[in-house]
């Protein structure tokens, strides 16, 4: 499926073109709504300032997909702890839905990845470019060290604390990848966006449950 925000600048680019037409006016005055990115607001921009997509993907597309498929696999393993921990129902479903759409992301990311003779990179490394510091949002040693720890009341109101950071980590590479001219490939922009959408939800979510607690 081709991104909506690929499709809608260039239907108004025709409508404007058309009224510029039928009234005598040049293009240069004639002005479009360009939709941001995830995060941004849309702009109204001349017609000929309007940024045209690229088709080719680039560098931080692909650190971009081999980062999350390591962001990913940690949240993976949190949601592997939940059974004979938690201490609520709700928790159960909720990690049951993160597992699932994580597992189908990840499998995305590696067909995407191969499909451009790009590597896959292991999941067991949650550090940038292979080393340094951690990835945003990821949980270090001694935190999940913790969470493996805890049962009952204190895992619930543990997971959902580290889970939001986490997904709000993965909301900070959404807009490094923009932030670094990515995202242009309609895949990749379509892809970053239901990533940004999706977690952005379960954080809500899981705000409420942990207010709950």
């Amino acid at each position: 499926m081709i991104s909506l925000r690929l499709l809608v600048p260039p239907l108004l680019i025709v409508a404007g073109a058309l009224t510029g037409c039928t009234s005598g006016g040049s293009s240069s005055s004639v002005t479009v709504v360009q939709p941001g990115r995830p995060g941004e607001t849309g702009q109204v921009v001349p017609l000929d300032e309007i940024e045209q997509p690229s088709t080719g993907h680039t560098a931080a597309d692909v650190r971009f997909m081999q980062g999350m498929i390591r962001h990913h696999a940690q949240a993976l393993e949190m949601t592997g702890l939940v059974a004979g921990r938690a201490k609520s129902t709700s928790l159960p479903r909720l990690a049951k839905r993160i597992d699932v759409s994580q597992r189908d992301e990840m499998d995305l990311m590696v067909r995407w990845l191969r499909d451009r003779m790009e590597r896959v990179p292991g999941a067991d490394s949650g550090h940038d470019h292979g080393g340094g510091e951690l990835m945003p949002g990821m949980l270090t040693d001694a935190q999940l060290t913790e969470l493996r720890g805890a049962k009952g009341e204190q895992f619930d109101r543990l997971f959902y604390q580290y889970m939001i950071q986490h997904h709000t980590g993965a909301l900070q590479m959404v807009e490094r990848l923009y932030a670094e001219k990515g995202g242009l490939e309609p895949e990749i922009d379509q892809f970053a966006t239901h990533v940004d959408s999706d977690q952005r939800i379960e954080i809500a979510r899981m705000r409420q449950l942990l207010d709950a607690l």
